[in-house]
């Protein structure tokens, strides 16, 4: 199960995303990305986008992702409210194939926050004791 949350940081927020395998954490920190913008379960799966991304490690491989995401939102004015992921270990590093679902960003949305750009601060990702996976970070608001 897939769940988000923001947490308390100095000067922005952060966002943290949790699930039962590295897929369903990346899910669910894309979730938490779009939840600092808009109230996401507001946003209704009408349109979709694609995003492809190569790295060679996972933190690169994230901030690749929310990037790839962020500019959507930019160019478009897409809001996504569901995401699906699948990442495969590759022979220089890991690749990412997602399918991000959601809406163009209106007032039924409640915006929040803009953000502005996509950081390593405070990057984690890691396999918990419990064997769920974290994704986390603060992106530039």
């Amino acid at each position: 199960m897939r769940a988000w949350e923001h947490y308390e940081h100095t000067a922005d927020v952060g966002i943290r995303g949790y699930g039962e395998s590295l897929e369903e954490a990346f899910e669910a920190v894309a979730l938490a990305l779009f939840d600092v913008m808009v109230e996401v379960r507001k946003v209704e799966s009408k349109e979709c986008r694609e995003v492809e991304v190569e790295e060679e490690d996972l933190e690169a491989l994230l901030y690749s992702f929310l990037e790839e995401l962020l500019v959507l939102h930019d160019t478009e004015g897409l809001v996504f409210g569901d995401v699906k992921v699948e990442i495969e270990k590759t022979k220089n590093g890991y690749k990412l194939r997602a399918k991000a679902c959601g809406e163009v960003l209106s007032e039924k949305h409640e915006p929040k926050e803009e953000v502005k750009a996509i950081t390593y601060h405070d990057m984690k990702i890691e396999k918990l004791p419990d064997g769920r996976w974290m994704a986390q970070l603060v992106p530039d608001i």
